[in-house]
């Protein structure tokens, strides 16, 4: 019974992106009427769920810190292309898109699914145990990005408004990628233990136990699968995303809303792999999605748009308000304090969920 049962989840697994990289394709640039936006959405839904189970399998496959890396960078990669195509659409209306979607990621990302984590591993087995080193040197990573990136452009004069001159954003962009380069050989080659779940002792996990190991073949076709996964999943939001601003626009929601719910769509899978993490005590695994994909997403996309705002026609707006720095600031004060007992309880975890609960209150009624 339990081997049918796996076997109608490998299938499904298989068919579901299949089918909505074939739904994409059917819809790509058409106007679509509400139902099959409806339709849309559910396939979007089951591209998600398809593309967490790939990525476990191929984390399984590879072991940690990659498993987590594969999935933040693939789902960065092509959220970074949902945006530059969104702009090239959009014109002056999209022009502080980037900013949003990026600042919306880190946001969700640092406090929402960091949050989240440390609330299901904590209650469940009373502290959620991480591995300091590896959590620290990620975060200050994403708070020197986030404001080379997004803070100081609201307060350099070479041009009016929160923009970068054009050597401002050539340095931005070359920062970023230099700094998340650095990351991910130290993640990957220099220190991984820094990145590798622990037990509450402290012992270091290498392994997921009592589970084998999938093939090198089942690991290809999960890798091949979550990439089609992944395209759908961003191509539907994008297919979706006339609907949502409509609905932003008729409901009298500022244009920073569009922005939000895109990051909210394609940080689904990062989400639910961090969850399903956190609920087997891996917090550390949870903490290399979360901020692993808010460094990607930075260092990823600000290069990406840097490199698009030469022939995109509007202005690249990537300074922050004011409200949002101080949101920033207190992100990272309390990453910090959270960082550095090695150890956190659900306390812990409603506090960043209280901040992102600001953010949101804000990005509807700022």
């Amino acid at each position: 019974m339990i081997t049918k049962l796996r076997a109608g989840a490998a299938q499904w697994t298989v068919v579901v992106p299949v089918l909505s990289f074939l739904v994409l394709a059917l819809t790509w640039h058409e106007e679509l009427p509400g139902w099959v936006v409806a339709v849309v959405a559910c396939f979007l839904v089951g591209a998600v769920l398809a593309a967490v189970h790939h990525a476990e399998v191929i984390a399984h496959w590879s072991g940690e810190p990659f498993g987590s890396l594969v999935l933040a960078v693939a789902v960065t990669v092509i959220e970074v292309a949902l945006i530059v195509t969104l702009m090239a659409d959009g014109g002056d209306k999209s022009s502080t898109l980037a900013r949003d979607t990026v600042f919306a990621a880190v946001m969700i990302t640092c406090n929402g699914i960091l949050g989240l984590s440390i609330l299901v591993a904590a209650v469940k087995y009373r502290t959620a145990v991480f591995n300091a080193e590896g959590t620290g040197a990620a975060l200050a990573c994403i708070a020197t990005l986030a404001t080379l990136s997004l803070v100081l452009p609201t307060f350099t004069t070479s041009l009016p408004g929160p923009q970068f001159s054009t050597t401002q954003l050539v340095f931005a962009a070359t920062a970023s990628l230099v700094v998340y380069g650095l990351f991910v050989a130290t993640q990957t080659i220099r220190h991984r233990d820094y990145f590798l779940p622990v037990t509450p002792e402290g012992r270091v996990l290498d392994e997921e136990e009592h589970a084998s190991p999938p093939t090198l073949r089942a690991a290809g076709v999960s890798l091949l699968l979550l990439a089609v996964a992944l395209v759908a999943v961003v191509g539907l939001a994008k297919g979706v995303s006339p609907t949502i601003e409509k609905a932003v626009d008729d409901a009298g929601l500022p244009h920073a809303v569009v922005g939000v719910v895109i990051a909210l769509m394609v940080l689904l899978p990062e989400t639910i792999a961090a969850l399903r993490a956190a609920a087997r005590n891996r917090v550390q695994t949870s903490l290399n999605l979360a901020l692993g994909s808010a460094l990607a997403s930075i260092g990823l996309t600000i290069p990406a748009v840097a490199i698009a705002s030469s022939w995109l026609s509007g202005p690249l707006v990537l300074g922050l308000d004011p409200a949002h720095m101080v949101l920033l600031s207190l992100t990272i004060v309390l990453l910090t304090l959270t960082v550095i007992p090695r150890r956190a309880t659900p306390l812990q975890g409603a506090v960043h969920l209280a901040v992102l609960a600001g953010y949101m209150v804000l990005a509807l009624n700022p």
